[in-house]
């Protein structure tokens, strides 16, 4: 893909760029030219990415220290990319995060890190950024990270799914009302990707990418870019999650009864 798409000169703004599939998604695009705009409240791992990527791809790339939660937080990115007069050609929103924990077991505070994280912010980013693409350059590409657990109600992930379901059903909307501006607008869905977000170990996750069952972050960035460039709205991962979606999203009370008491009760303690 990095032969067949040049973005010398242009700019990727990536959240949650100092880690797992944001750091990947950083690398791939600066391995096609991009320079980078990485943003996360991980400054010293952000800090290393930058660096690395000046380093091996030539590309200009700032670390942005940024809790994307805090109120001003749009507000405060905006105000950088004026002041270095960058006009992002693709935003990348993959900042998340994961617990396996019934809600009740959830603290105030992460409850609000969930709505903060995946709805609000993505929000005013999508409209903040996505306007200023369309104005200033008339194009651009959005990419919005959701889930195949957007289609599964289950306990354990109520606030995950809940707000990553938020982001798919914002983006195939917002898609459209950006078509006419020249910004496309994909969201992502993937199935599970062997990266440190659902607390596997590394020997599971190797073990869960031999047998299929995990993607690599690598192929996983890979082929999302792809139907990023492509336009296409929507992006799952694999045969096996495309297909399960209906099975899984149809599960009847009682299947969901007892992941609750088998799984969940005896995990979440």
């Amino acid at each position: 893909m990095s032969r067949k798409i040049d973005l010398k000169g242009r700019w990727a703004v990536v959240t949650g760029a100092s880690s797992g599939i944001g750091l990947r998604f950083a690398h791939a695009l600066a391995e096609m030219g991009c320079n980078i705009f990485g943003v996360s409240n991980q400054v010293a791992e952000l800090e290393r990415c930058a660096d690395s990527l000046r380093k091996e791809f030539g590309v200009e790339a700032i670390a942005l220290d940024l809790d994307l939660t805090a109120d001003n937080a749009c507000d405060t990115l905006m105000q950088v990319l004026d002041d270095r007069n960058i006009v992002p050609y693709i935003l990348i929103n993959n900042a998340g995060i994961f617990d396996f924990r019934a809600v009740e077991h959830l603290s105030p505070r992460r409850i609000n890190l969930y709505i903060d994280l995946h709805v609000r912010a993505v929000t005013q980013l999508c409209r903040s950024v996505g306007m200023l693409m369309a104005s200033a350059r008339g194009e651009g590409f959005i990419l919005n990270m959701s889930s195949m657990s957007c289609w599964m109600p289950m306990p354990g992930i109520a606030m995950y799914s809940a707000t990553k379901a938020y982001l798919r059903a914002f983006s195939r909307a917002f898609r459209i009302e950006m078509k006419p501006r020249g910004v496309s607008v994909t969201v992502a869905c993937p199935g599970g990707i062997a990266t440190d977000l659902f607390g596997l170990p590394k020997n599971l996750q190797r073990l869960g990418v031999t047998v299929g069952a995990l993607a690599t972050p690598e192929g996983f960035v890979r082929k999302a870019l792809r139907r990023m460039f492509r336009r296409k709205a929507q992006y799952i991962n694999g045969f096996i999650n495309r297909t399960a979606i209906v099975a899984v999203a149809s599960l009847p009370e009682w299947a969901r009864m007892m992941i609750k008491t088998r799984l969940l009760d005896r995990l979440d303690k």
